[in-house]
């Protein structure tokens, strides 16, 4: 048995089946009730230490749709009773520089909590759990909801959540990047996965205090935050991470080291989700390389790296066993055409979805509008030379594969080769891809790949043949190394399917346009999730020109999740959670 394997045999026996706690009808009993509890005799004490306070709120007022609504915002609790101190220079200021924070304590352990007026006595009302880390980088404590600001329901999910009555929460996280008080890397995978589960059961065990139903936990996230709402919902109650929860005092952890609270989570939310980390070069290279899209728009500049990378592919896809839904294997064989036809899905709900909708004809121009960080956004058009519609019928007569992919690539410029572990590959000290997101603390970085491995040529940097003398296969086989440990334990397609308790409701987008990551990645999370007997509802789709971004379809997202939420039923129900 692989070492793979054997992590998958221990979050196939580790999942918990714990009993939902009956939850008092009224709001003031319950959260007397549930603090006495907490605080009682016999209480695990870090149990005690995170107590929800539900006096300690101030009233801040926004607009929603024109209308003023009142919110209460508790600020900034700490959801672990043994939070990682930081320091108080982090990274990533404005031109590269630094940022200084004011929490150093818990600011990448906290939650922002909003209600809004209508929830404040509702056990009911879903919460709309948002992580906000883009790139898998730490994400520091912020505030979606403003005192003073105005919302469109039809454009922004904060004021769509807040109107639609849901608690909204921000949660921040440890993950790459973020520099701990003693000065080493205390956000090294797990950590980011861990902080959400240890937020997940801040808000379990506190559920009879605080307004809204921990049984219906919507979680959302785009990019790395996609990817790490995407291994939270498919790892519930996983064991594997209880040693990781200890140690930062997550709630229900007991003396021994035990499970006493749930993390699993009601519905997923996830947009280009960059995850199944440990294969997506693979995935990356094979896309862009199998139709030659990187010579095609002059984009390889390491032809030997791309085609050794995409070789490893057909063997990958096969391992996963996955079907799509006319029961036809998915392989590295029939990928082009299940892409292309995703795409074709894409176009024509586009085009049905609003009499206005249109495509341009062959030999028309898409006209693309983007958004730059810090400055104005830029249009600019390309020729659509690869997608045939008939916008009378709402039909796509032909898309060319080779052209689609190299429309692609020349609207926004393709990663790097190797596209996420490419710290140490070839000289390469610079690159801001994954890589500093695996090994130690202490180590800036460790490749996490076996190409990436085999291929690392910067001494004295701790990763790769030439500073342990071991190939991947012989690093990875030796019990003390953990790095194989961290993949897994960020990677939903390790417990989809296994007695993980699954989320089971997923809704999960990739643009058209979006080069960030494989569209396979997208495919084979959702190709695993509608063969997850657990997984009520998944609607995937890949969303019709849109880039590497998130959050731009709100009222159908929106309308996904009340739909859910209604078929769910009552969460107070007696005996009832899930």
């Amino acid at each position: 048995m692989t070492r793979k394997q054997l992590l998958r045999s221990v979050a196939i026996a580790g999942s918990l089946a714990l009993t939902a706690v009956m939850i008092p009808g009224s709001f003031a009993e319950a959260s007397a009730t549930a603090t006495k509890q907490i605080r009682g005799q016999g209480a695990d004490p870090e149990d005690a230490a995170l107590a929800f306070d539900s006096a300690a709120y101030t009233t801040i007022t926004v607009t929603v749709d024109g209308r003023p609504m009142n919110v209460r915002w508790y600020k900034e609790i700490c959801y672990v009773a043994k939070p990682v101190a930081a320091a108080a220079q982090q990274s990533g200021g404005p031109g590269g520089g630094s940022t200084t924070i004011e929490n150093t304590a818990c600011g990448y352990q906290s939650m922002n909590v909003f209600v809004p007026e209508s929830a404040f006595d509702d056990q009911r009302a879903p919460i709309y759990f948002a992580v906000n880390n883009a790139g898998w980088m730490a994400s520091y404590i912020r505030a979606s909801v403003t005192g003073g600001a105005s919302y469109n329901s039809s454009t922004s999910n904060v004021g769509a959540a807040l109107k639609a009555g849901y608690v909204f929460v921000d949660v921040a996280n440890r993950s790459r990047g973020l520099i701990g008080a003693d000065g080493t890397a205390p956000g090294k995978a797990p950590a980011a996965a861990v902080d959400a589960k240890a937020a997940v059961r801040y808000l379990r065990l506190n559920d009879a205090a605080m307004p809204g139903s921990a049984e219906r936990i919507v979680i959302n996230g785009t990019s790395g935050g996609g990817a790490l709402v995407s291994i939270l919902g498919a790892s519930g109650n996983s064991r594997e991470y209880d040693p990781y929860l200890a140690r930062i005092g997550a709630a229900g952890i007991d003396a021994k080291g035990h499970s006493t609270l749930r993390d699993d989570v009601f519905a997923v939310n996830a947009y280009c989700p960059i995850t199944d980390l440990g294969n997506a070069d693979t995935a990356y290279e094979w896309l862009y390389n199998i139709l030659g899209t990187r010579d095609t728009t002059g984009e390889n500049p390491s032809p030997e790296d791309a085609a050794a990378i995409a070789a490893r592919f057909p063997a990958y896809e096969k391992s996963l066993g996955l079907r799509n839904p006319d029961g036809s294997a998915l392989t590295a064989a029939s990928m082009l055409d299940t892409v292309r036809k995703e795409v074709v899905r894409s176009a024509e709900t586009y085009l049905k979805a609003d009499p206005a909708h249109t495509i341009p004809q062959l030999g028309e121009d898409f006209v693309i509008t983007s958004g730059g960080f810090g400055g104005p956004p830029t249009t600019k058009t390309y020729v659509n030379d690869w997608i045939d519609v008939d916008n009378t019928t709402d039909k796509v007569l032909s898309v060319d594969m080779t052209r689609y992919l190299a429309f692609v690539a020349t609207q926004a410029t393709l990663k790097t080769t190797p596209a996420f572990d490419a710290v140490g590959v070839n000289g390469n000290t610079t690159s801001g891809t994954e890589t500093n997101l695996f090994g130690p603390p202490t180590q800036k970085y460790m490749n996490y790949t076996e190409y990436s491995w085999d291929h690392n040529d910067v001494a004295g940097d701790g990763s790769g043949i030439d500073d342990t003398g071991l190939t991947w296969d012989q690093y990875t086989r030796k019990p003390s190394t953990t790095v194989d440990d961290q993949i897994h334990l960020i990677d939903p397609m390790d417990f989809i399917g296994t007695a993980a308790d699954t989320a089971p409701n997923w809704y999960v987008r990739n643009g058209t346009r979006d080069r960030d990551t494989s569209f396979i990645v997208s495919v084979n999370l959702d190709r695993a999730l509608e063969a997850d007997r657990q997984v009520e509802d998944v609607d995937y789709q890949l969303a019709w020109n849109q880039p590497h971004a998130g959050n731009y379809d709100v009222p159908e997202a929106m309308a996904w999740i009340a739909k859910v939420v209604r078929k769910a039923g009552n969460p107070l129900a007696p005996g009832h959670h899930g």
